[in-house]
């Protein structure tokens, strides 16, 4: 005699197992280039830079936090990667969670003589622009057209990271 349950209960898991697998993808970036969000972007040094700045480079947008452990775990490769390719046009833009106390910020990025851009999203309305986030870090490399290419969450694996960064540069 066979199980009404068994059929349904292994839709349930396929189902579920589908949904697992396409939240994991989203979560590397595997979905549909879209466009960066239009953000205006305030500087440590009070400046501000607009997303439409970085148009024409390759654009590597890492949101974070001073008390995120894996943020400042990854913040040498970020430095190593900046200073790698910045003479060819690429460009790293770090940007600290609104709950990141500025006093903390400014003394983690001259503390660590971060060699680029960092700004304060005080009001947490960048976050909530480029996809509502709110998991440290996670980070954007944007391509010299403005679009969104790849997304992390978490620490990326930097071998693909500067093969892409590569890849992207030479387009």
């Amino acid at each position: 005699m066979t199980n009404p349950i068994m059929p349904r209960r292994r839709t349930l898991l396929g189902a579920g197992a589908a949904l697992g697998a396409g939240a994991l993808l989203g979560l590397a970036g595997c979905a549909g280039r879209d466009a960066a969000p239009e953000s205006t972007f305030v500087l440590l040094d009070g400046s501000a830079l607009r997303t439409a700045d970085l148009q024409g480079k390759v654009t590597l947008v890492n949101f974070w936090a001073t008390t995120c452990v894996t943020c400042v775990k990854e913040m040498p490769a970020l430095v190593a990667t900046h200073q790698k390719y910045a003479a060819r046009g690429y460009e790293t833009l770090a940007v600290a969670m609104s709950y990141d106390p500025p006093a903390w910020v400014v003394n983690f990025a001259q503390s660590r003589q971060l060699p680029f851009k960092v700004a304060l999203d005080n009001t947490g309305d960048i976050a909530r622009a480029w996809g509502d986030v709110k998991l440290t870090p996670t980070t954007y490399l944007v391509d010299k057209q403005g679009q969104i290419v790849k997304r992390y969450v978490g620490e990326p694996d930097m071998k693909a990271l500067h093969a892409l960064i590569e890849k992207l540069l030479a387009a």
